[in-house]
This record gives structure tokens, C-alpha cells and sequence, in this order.
């Protein structure tokens, strides 16, 4: 069982390394899921899927069956076992991929049911299903602040050489004492410097692997193509993380 989220500010190529992670570890045999947890929804392309599964958020009929009750109130504890198969899609090397969706707010009225559906369903496929479950998570610190991330073995940080990607680093080592996640790593993506390495050992969370700044990621961007499907030297870097990431969840399990 591998169960991995990935996180880091806005724009540092999170949801790149996540999709090319899931193929990485297809390819190595597991069974994998991958879930879209980023509001901006675009783990699909990184996966090389053409059409992405509807958001389960869109579900609204199977969110009251499943996660209403009567009067108003809402279960804790929905259905969930099923969603997989039922709203995923398998794309190349069969990876699974599912879509949550935003729990939307205000003005469009109470969101409890459909929030309580996603954390039974997150909480059911991290600690239950699959081989290896891959959670691209939307930019920033605000999913840790509502737990949706318990039960990972490894948290990976995605940063980008300069200081706001270490202070959010900062913060997300600093939340995620507080909901369970025991285990952080970083990434290092768009080539490097000579201080943002020991910044981040200085906060504790070690360093699976730089990659460079890659054209060819840029030119498989444009034309809608997996980065793993273009190759170069960003797939080789992410290969080398793939295999330290390995190393050191095989070593957690080892203290256990």
C-alpha cells in the first residue's frame, strides 16, 4: 500500500509530478488511483486522459441519497465503496482517475451532505483501497485545515527556488503536525539553488529529488501530451524521486 498526497503553492508543477508519479508506479505493477483534488481540476491531461470523469460534486442527486437525511440533517458515515468504479475512468497504463470536485458556499446554500460525502469517500479509498492512491491536492494549506489528507503515508511538497515556496513549506509542515500526517518530503521542480536545499532540511523535511527546468515539459504541455509520454531529462529526475519516495516509505513500514 503506497498512499501519497502532493501539495505546494500555486504554479509549482504539483499536479505534473502527480500524474507522472501514478504512471511511474502503473508501470511498476501497483494498482493505482489517482484523484483530483485541486479545484482547478487538470490532473487529467498530466495522465494523458482525454476526457476526465465528471466531479463527484456534480453528483448532487447520489450526494443527498447517499449523505442526506431527512430534516435536513446528513450523515456522517455515507456509501462510498462503490464511487470508484462506478464515477472513475481508467486511462493509459490503467491507472484509475476520479474528480472530487469544490464544495461551493455562500449563496448557493448549506454544502453539509456533500462535504461529508467526500471525506467518507477520501477517508475510505486512502485507508482501504487500491495499491497506491495518488491525491494531487489544490494549491495552498486550506485542504489541510479540513483533514481531508489523513491517513497518508507521505506528504510530498512541491516548491520552487525562492522564499515563498519555503514558507509554505513552512506552514504545511507546521498544520499537518496537527492532523495525523507524520511523514513530509519535498521536490524540488524548476531547476535549483544553492540555499533552498538546506532551507528546507533546516525545517525537517528532507529532499527526495531536484528536477531541472525541461523544455520538452513546456512543448508536451502545448501539444496535450503526458509528460512520460514525451520523456526527457524531467521524467528521468521524477524517476529517481519515484524511486527514493519507495525508499523511504519502505523504511517508515520498516519502524513500524
Amino acid at each position: 500500500m503506497v498512499k501519497i498526497a502532493v501539495t505546494g503553492k500555486g504554479g509549482v508543477g504539483k499536479t505534473t509530478l502527480s500524474g507522472t508519479l501514478a504512471r511511474m508506479l502503473a508501470r511498476d505493477g501497483y494498482d493505482v488511483l489517482a484523484i483530483d483534488a485541486d479545484a482547478d481540476m487538470n490532473l487529467a491531461s498530466s495522465l494523458g486522459i482525454e476526457n476526465a470523469p465528471k466531479p463527484l460534486t456534480d453528483y448532487k442527486d447520489l450526494i443527498e441519497e447517499r449523505a442526506g437525511e431527512k430534516g435536513g440533517m446528513f450523515k456522517f458515515n455515507p456509501k462510498v465503496d462503490d464511487v470508484v468504479d462506478k464515477f472513475g475512468v481508467v486511462g493509459p497504463d490503467n491507472v484509475k482517475m476520479l474528480v472530487m470536485g469544490t464544495v461551493e458556499r455562500g449563496g448557493s446554500g448549506c454544502m453539509c451532505p456533500a462535504s461529508a460525502f467526500l471525506k467518507a469517500f477520501l477517508r475510505h479509498v486512502v485507508l482501504k483501497d487500491s495499491s497506491a492512491v495518488i491525491l494531487d491536492m489544490e494549491a495552498g494549506i486550506e485542504h489541510l485545515g479540513r483533514g481531508t489528507t489523513r491517513g497518508i503515508d507521505l506528504m510530498i511538497v512541491v516548491v520552487e527556488p525562492g522564499m515563498r515556496s519555503i514558507e509554505t513549506a513552512q506552514r504545511i509542515k507546521e498544520l499537518s503536525e496537527g492532523i495525523e500526517i507524520q511523514h513530509l518530503a519535498a521536490v524540488i521542480n524548476k531547476g535549483t539553488s544553492a540555499n533552498i536545499k538546506p532551507k528546507l532540511e533546516e525545517l525537517g523535511i528532507p529532499v527526495l529529488g531536484q528536477i531541472p527546468y525541461d523544455p520538452d515539459l513546456v512543448e508536451a504541455d502545448f501539444n496535450g501530451l503526458s509528460p512520460i509520454d514525451v520523456g526527457g531529462k524531467w521524467v528521468d529526475s521524477v524517476t529517481d524521486i519515484k524511486n527514493n519516495m519507495l525508499e523511504i516509505i519502505s523504511g517508515f513500514e520498516k519502524e513500524e
